[in-house]
């Protein structure tokens, strides 16, 4: 018995033919021996590749059998490029009136030099700023940051939610947020809600104040009334979900994810939770907005809410029976798992 190894003698050609030439020039080489092997119709070996006639016989204008580096790519660019219309005295003019004014835009710096009788346009201004940055001559200032809403701090512990993180079991993301209460003119009272965006179980709680220390606090107040342990927390940029309330949630190994600045939606579903609780509580609860009597029922009305209130997003279902329908199912699964 006779054994033949390795490729067969017309890939070997084709190799030997293509060894100094790129990828894509060898693809093309496939197209025009396609093409010479099947009675040179173009038709047929435009649906073979799946390419249109018109890229084939552009390039089989190209091709040339004894030169495949006919068939690399070439560059796009013009032939002939657009020159600078400007003169080095308007390139200095600009030069100095940016360094001078360095926040102004090119409408602006081509008003003033019209101003001195220079002939210049906006667009020409600003290809004159573009190539000035280009060859490092206009060298932009560095921002002191002194605008409080540029400055980005550093969270020291918070950070984005990781694109691939999903939450699929109660606890992966509970969503916190304040809440004004103006029960009265001039009392302004905070509401910290909490939400967890799996079994929709609420958790909140009134404070005088919504501080970084009164946060840190609430977050106690999770972890006694939530029946299920908490991997991650979402809050958005306020300073109240800063300092201490990071150092609790690092403390108890709670993840913290922080929201972009002004995205209320990515944290929809307490955002959500404000307006029920605002419209089926505050709106028709008679209480004096005592601090102790207002948690007192508050906490009565978080009671109804979990275990009473049906649902729309649960099938009307409360989260406690939610709760205990997937309690049910693992249960379940991990018995047939046994068997």
């Amino acid at each position: 018995m006779k054994i033949v190894s390795g490729a067969a003698p017309g890939a070997r050609r084709l190799n030997n033919r293509t060894a100094d030439i790129s990828k894509n020039a060898c693809k093309r080489v496939k197209w025009f021996d396609y093409y010479e092997a099947n009675g040179r119709n173009a038709r047929k070996t435009c649906r073979h590749f799946d390419i249109s006639p018109d890229t084939f016989y552009n390039w089989k204008k190209r091709y040339n059998p004894q030169n495949l580096k006919t068939l690399e790519d070439c560059s796009h660019r013009p032939h002939r490029l657009r020159q600078p219309t400007w003169s080095p005295e308007t390139a200095e003019a600009v030069l100095k009136l940016r360094e001078e004014y360095p926040r102004w835009g090119k409408e602006k710096l081509a008003i003033l030099l019209q101003r001195k009788g220079m002939n210049v346009s906006s667009s020409m201004v600003g290809r004159i700023l573009k190539t000035l940055k280009e060859r490092g001559i206009l060298q932009e200032p560095l921002p002191n940051l002194i605008s409080v809403r540029k400055r980005q701090w550093k969270r020291p512990y918070a950070v984005r939610k990781p694109k691939n993180y999903k939450a699929t079991d109660p606890g992966d993301i509970v969503e916190v947020d304040t809440l004004d209460i103006r029960p009265l003119p001039g009392l302004i009272l905070k509401q910290f809600t909490a939400r967890d965006i799996v079994s929709r179980w609420d958790v909140i709680k009134a404070s005088s104040s919504a501080t970084a220390t009164a946060a840190a606090y609430f977050i106690d107040t999770l972890l006694d009334r939530m029946p299920f342990p908490i991997k991650a927390i979402q809050v958005d940029g306020g300073p109240e979900f800063q300092d201490v309330f990071e150092e609790t949630c690092k403390k108890h190994g709670i993840n913290l994810f922080v929201l972009p600045p002004r995205s209320p939606k990515l944290n929809g579903h307490v955002e959500r939770a404000q307006r029920t609780h605002t419209e089926e509580f505050y709106e028709i609860t008679d209480t004096s907005f005592e601090m102790k009597e207002l948690n007192q029922a508050l906490l009565k009305w978080e009671m109804i809410y979990n275990t009473v209130r049906p649902h729309q997003s649960l099938q009307y279902l409360t989260p406690q029976q939610f709760l205990e329908q997937k309690h049910d199912l693992i249960k379940r699964r991990d018995v047939s798992g046994i068997y």
